[in-house]
């Protein structure tokens, strides 16, 4: 009995609001004559007239008016709260792994993760970071993040981020007791700070181009770390030469707490890169991280 009467219920609005049995009809999928019958069975069981139909036009009686006001709300905060809850079903949920390194999380990652996160709370981002080319199918990432000549063919990569400019940079201090270096080759002479590579050894070359011609220069100095954020404080110290973004030091150019040199044989160069394997399946949480990320120029 109750069902039938919601039913019923749900067909006197959609008439009432139509004006029209064959408009109603069609919004709610039925016959004409099977609304018809649905229509009359309800006034039959509430011993009342609902509506009043003419050739033309179909309208609501007295009573039609008052049932009407009276449970059109409630049936619109139902039909809102199965909506929200679809809205919810659909929203994307899961855990998404992700390695990059430090320069990218902070710079890039961060800012876009931290306001995805507000907008999906059902999304939890498992950020690693470290400098080496980690094998993000055998350590089980969803993706990861390098610099676009790092990634490896095989994969799947879409740009995050502009351009990166490399700057060559020491303290004033330094340059007190040091010569500016007016090309690549006399870095030879001078104390740099060496970024240690983790997978394969060695020391990271300080890469130059200049109209064309390129120049790798392996530089020597007291210091060598794996981290750009201590290579920056270490030139900030009067320690030597660092080799970094430009992004990570112009506010201390700007302010004269360090000193730029070789700035037109430092050319841009392909930014970071989210990359993963072709072959992945990713689920919808993994589509939105990568929508989040993708850089618009």
């Amino acid at each position: 009995m109750f069902r039938d009467n919601v039913s019923d219920l749900v067909a006197f609005i959609t008439v009432a609001r139509e004006g029209s049995f064959t408009r109603a009809a069609v919004q709610l999928g039925v016959s004409q004559p099977a609304l018809s019958q649905a229509m009359r069975g309800l006034e039959e069981r509430l011993g009342l007239r609902l509506l009043n139909r003419t050739t033309r036009s179909v309208a609501p009686t007295e009573a039609g008016e008052r049932l009407l006001r009276s449970i059109e709300p409630q049936f619109a905060q139902i039909e809102g709260s199965l909506l929200a809850l679809t809205e919810l079903r659909d929203k994307a949920s899961g855990i998404v792994r992700i390695t990059s390194t430090q320069h990218a999380a902070e710079t890039l990652l961060w800012p876009r993760l931290s306001k995805l996160m507000r907008e999906y709370p059902d999304i939890t981002i498992e950020l690693v970071t470290d400098e080496g080319l980690t094998d993000i199918v055998s350590q089980r990432f969803d993706a990861g993040v390098r610099v676009g000549e790092f990634v490896e063919k095989d994969m799947i990569a879409v740009r995050i981020g502009p351009d990166i400019r490399q700057a060559i940079v020491g303290a004033p201090d330094y340059f007190r007791t040091h010569p500016l270096p007016k090309r690549p080759e006399d870095l030879t002479g001078h104390r740099c700070i060496n970024m240690r590579r983790v997978t394969r050894g060695g020391y990271f070359p300080w890469e130059f181009e200049r109209r064309g011609r390129e120049i790798n220069v392996r530089v020597e100095g007291q210091l060598a770390i794996n981290s750009l954020e201590i290579a920056r404080r270490a030139a900030l110290d009067g320690m030597g030469l660092a080799y970094l973004p430009d992004n990570l030091v112009e506010d201390h150019v700007r302010e004269g707490r360090l000193v730029r040199v070789l700035e037109d044989w430092c050319e841009p160069y392909p930014g970071y890169h989210l990359y993963y394997p072709s072959s992945r399946q990713h689920a919808p949480a993994f589509a939105v991280v990568l929508e989040a990320l993708r850089f618009r120029g």
